[in-house]
């Protein structure tokens, strides 16, 4: 009888389970595939992202348990920005517990049981395909893979870029043939100029991971901050005849990733091989996406102690829907989804096999290291300290405040061995910390590099991006963190009365260039002094900005609206009861020159580079904050340019075809008449080409036998010729008026062999002879011998204008804080 009812109950409780696996099974079956839901076969058309989001929304109401979605933020175009995340409904129960576990292991005292996966999609707009892939794999894991969810937490962006996914899918749109044509020639598989790889303002956020200059990468480090994944995957695309990528990734492999790290690459390439192998599927690893650059998608990650991982979908934004390959066949949007879909299970089940080791691994990563470097020492103006302490603090990198003592060390100026006395205004960020891994690639002087051959710059060291004077230290340096510090001496703001005769603030920051740009907006009347001098016992140097009641006299709330301009940009500003200076020249002097409230202008099209043309852009809206209008070269020719006071030609490519003979001729008439031309990159080719301006080619003798290139080291023997974004030490002449506020020394970041030689007058920034060899970063022998000798930045004076050469980008990538002033020089000073 007891077994009897033991059976019963057993019978009962198999009854109860199998109803619960039914119910579950059930709802699994219940939700729609992409398909079904949109309404058409996944890979027969491109989905907007609104419908992508409709597609997600619509998971995580049917499958609320499993599946949650976070919005993370906005673009700059107000597309939202999610992140899905998925897993059973137990551990998404417990998904905060997970979390704060798993951050435990950066400490060293966590336990976790749960892998952390993140993918992200689309952050090229163009590379459209992955966006639709991850709702295929999404789908996938809640029907079919769930087994790869018990011991795994999945986060998913779905699209990083809306704003130029959005742009891509549109134009293509409109332009597809119908049915869609796998002819390359056909307009469908041509994007135009304004095309959708980058973000709003042009910017390529696969680049901007550790410079966080654009909204979304901003917004999106938060969260990824507060998770810290295992592994991080980055789905791209590349040109229709090239294979499958996917990791181990090539050579050069930054000298902190791990064994660990380099090894569990080969096992997810080699799990992804069976797949590809099984089906057929031509793919390669090992080569052209290197580990070294930190602020991609997948180093960026690494350095944090993620598997970071890109993976190179054939196709990008000339596929469309399908086209006809070089070899003959045909790659459709069908083929590359698949692709995509597989790479992306094949991670999620290497992951989940390997949970346990992905814990134990992440928690080693976090132990301390003996770092050659343990301190970073940084001294100067406060500005620039503070645009570095926002970015540390976006990276949540700790950092302190020296006491005054002299530290030791390797000196970022110098290029050796030296020495710095330090007091609380002095900057340290030490690598023994929880980010003392990134805080070692981001500051040390200069990287390793175990294969000149790279993908992108080998040199980004933030003391030279922001201008200061740095120490790297053997030893660690004792410093403080206080809360009460504040660089902004509010120095009698309550003072700016109408008894004073003039306001002075000093110009040496970009910060300064912002407050000007903010008062010029507002109509107040500015000055600035060409010529040192000395006021009330303070020294001054060229660039001062000097505000006069005089000036200003018909400004209503003049007064007011100074001082709370001030106090938002935080500036020491000066009052002085008189004209007449202790030493240099009054400000009634033709020296003391009024400054011009400019009118801008900056081309776009063809042939302007979209990525230069966007630094700029941003730079002006965003950075700047001073208005610009933007000139499409498709209707230059109906522009009045006497409306304008300045043009900006961006780097782009070749510009002879925009810059014909009469261009030419009425664009030096413009400058002639008062006009100031800046001219970027590759823009001062067909300058240098016309033989009344002053720029001119640098004169190279060549060798009168070249040696002929052996085929296997062809690639060898050509980088020899190249610079890959390598930081060299110009020489500047800070009496010019585009290099007020700076020192006698420059550090510019190269990326090009352009070599002009120097102006006859106005060379302002320049290479000597003297061993041209980069601080940080690589240069080929010839390449460096090339750029000796030669222009970094000049003024030519022309009639009564202006032409602004920048031989090397001071905007690039936003981040190279140093270069800004400069250009806000350009913009003001030079005249």
């Amino acid at each position: 009888m007891i077994a009897f009812l033991g059976n019963i109950r057993y019978m009962r409780f198999f009854i109860s389970l199998l109803f619960i696996c039914t119910c579950l099974s059930s709802h699994a079956q219940n939700l729609k595939a992409p398909s079904d839901f949109l309404g058409y076969e996944l890979g027969t058309r491109f989905t907007p992202h609104h419908r992508v989001l409709d597609y997600y929304s619509y998971l995580s109401e049917n499958a609320p348990s499993r599946v949650r979605l976070e919005n993370y933020g906005e673009t700059n175009e107000g597309r939202p920005l999610i992140l899905a995340y998925i897993s059973t409904a137990k551990n998404m129960k417990n998904r905060e517990k997970i979390r704060l576990e798993h951050l435990k292991n950066t400490e060293g005292k966590g336990e976790p049981s749960i892998a952390i996966v993140w993918m992200s999609y689309n952050v090229h707009g163009n590379e459209s395909v992955s966006t639709e892939a991850s709702m295929k794999t999404v789908y996938e894991l809640l029907t079919h893979k769930e087994e790869s969810l018990e011991n795994t937490l999945v986060i998913v962006d779905p699209c990083v870029n809306p704003d130029g996914r959005d742009r891509y899918v549109n134009w293509y749109n409109q332009y597809k043939n119908s049915p869609y044509t796998i002819d390359p020639n056909s307009a469908e598989h041509h994007e135009p100029w304004l095309n959708g790889r980058p973000n709003h303002y042009m910017f390529d956020l696969n680049r901007d991971w550790a410079w966080l200059t654009q909204v979304e990468s901003r917004q999106r480090i938060k969260v990824y901050n507060k998770w810290l994944p295992h592994v991080h995957v980055d789905f791209h695309e590349q040109g229709v005849d090239s294979p499958y990528y996917f990791a181990p990734a090539a050579e050069p492999f930054h000298e902190v990733i791990t064994d660990f790290q380099r090894e569990f690459q080969t096992t997810v390439g080699k799990n992804h091989a069976k797949y590809f192998d099984a089906n057929g599927w031509f793919y390669f690893t090992k080569e052209v996406f290197d580990l070294l650059y930190p602020s991609y998608g997948d180093t960026f990650p690494t350095y944090n102690g993620s598997i970071g991982m890109t993976y190179e979908q054939g196709g990008s934004g000339s596929a469309g829907l399908g086209v006809r390959t070089g070899t003959g066949d045909t790659l459709t949007l069908k083929d590359r989804i698949l692709h995509h879909h597989t790479t992306g299970l094949s991670t999620l089940e290497i992951a989940s096999q390997n949970a346990v080791r992905l814990n134990q691994e992440f928690k080693k990563f976090y132990q301390p290291k003996d770092f050659k470097y343990k301190s970073y020492v940084l001294n100067g103006n406060p500005d620039k300290l503070k645009a570095l302490t926002e970015l540390l603090t976006k990276h949540e990198i700790e950092y302190e405040w020296a006491t005054d003592k002299t530290v030791k060390g390797f000196n970022y100026v110098s290029g050796k061995n030296g020495s710095v006395k330090t007091d609380n205004n002095t900057l340290v960020v030490n690598s023994d910390q929880k980010k003392g891994t990134l805080v070692k690639v981001l500051f040390e002087p200069n990287t390793k590099l175990s294969d000149s051959l790279t993908y992108d710059i080998t040199a980004w060291s933030l003391p030279y991006a922001y201008g200061l004077n740095a120490i790297a230290s053997e030893t660690k340096v004792a410093a403080k963190t206080t809360t009460d510090r504040n660089n902004f001496e509010a120095l009698n703001l309550e003072e700016l009365s109408s008894k004073s005769y003039a306001f002075l603030i000093k110009w040496n920051s970009f910060s300064d260039a912002r407050f000007l740009a903010d008062l010029l907006n507002s109509n107040i009347k500015v000055r600035y002094a060409q010529n040192p001098f000395v006021m009330d016992g303070v020294s001054y140097d060229r660039g001062t900005l000097i505000i006069t009641k005089s000036d200003n006299k018909n400004l209503p709330d003049f007064l007011d609206s100074l001082r709370s301009k001030a106090l938002k940009h935080q500036k020491v500003v000066y009052p002085t009861s008189t004209g007449f200076v202790d030493g240099g020249k009054d400000f009634g002097s033709h020296s003391v020159q009024p400054l011009k409230k400019a009118k801008v202008a900056l081309l776009s099209g063809k042939p302007t580079s979209t990525l230069n043309f966007g630094e700029i852009w941003y730079f002006f809206e965003q950075q700047l904050q001073y208005p610009v209008s933007v000139l499409n070269s498709d209707y230059f020719n109906t522009v009045d340019l006497s409306e304008y006071d300045v043009l900006i030609l961006p780097s782009g490519k070749p510009y002879a075809q925009f810059l014909n003979q009469a261009r030419m001729k009425s664009l030096k008439q413009w400058v002639r008449d008062g006009g100031k031309l800046i001219a970027m990159g590759s823009a001062l080719k067909d300058f240098a080409k016309d033989k009344t301006l002053q720029l001119k080619a640098k004169n190279i003798k060549k060798d009168s036998i070249a040696p002929i290139p052996i085929y296997d080291h062809d690639q060898r023997e050509q980088i020899k010729n190249e610079i890959t974004g390598a930081i060299f030490k110009t020489k500047i002449n800070n009496t010019h008026p585009l290099a007020y506020g700076y020192d006698d020394i420059y550090f510019s970041l190269k990326l090009g062999v352009d070599a002009y030689a120097y102006l006859d007058k106005g060379t302002v920034a320049y290479l000597d002879g003297n061993g041209i060899q980069p601080v940080a970063g690589f240069a080929g022998s010839d390449a460096q011998q090339k750029i000796a000798e030669t222009l970094v930045f000049g003024v030519e004076k022309y009639g009564s204008g202006q032409l602004v050469y920048m031989v090397d980008n001071p905007l690039f990538r936003g981040f190279w804080e140093n270069g800004k002033l400069l250009f806000a020089n350009a913009l003001f000073m030079v005249d």
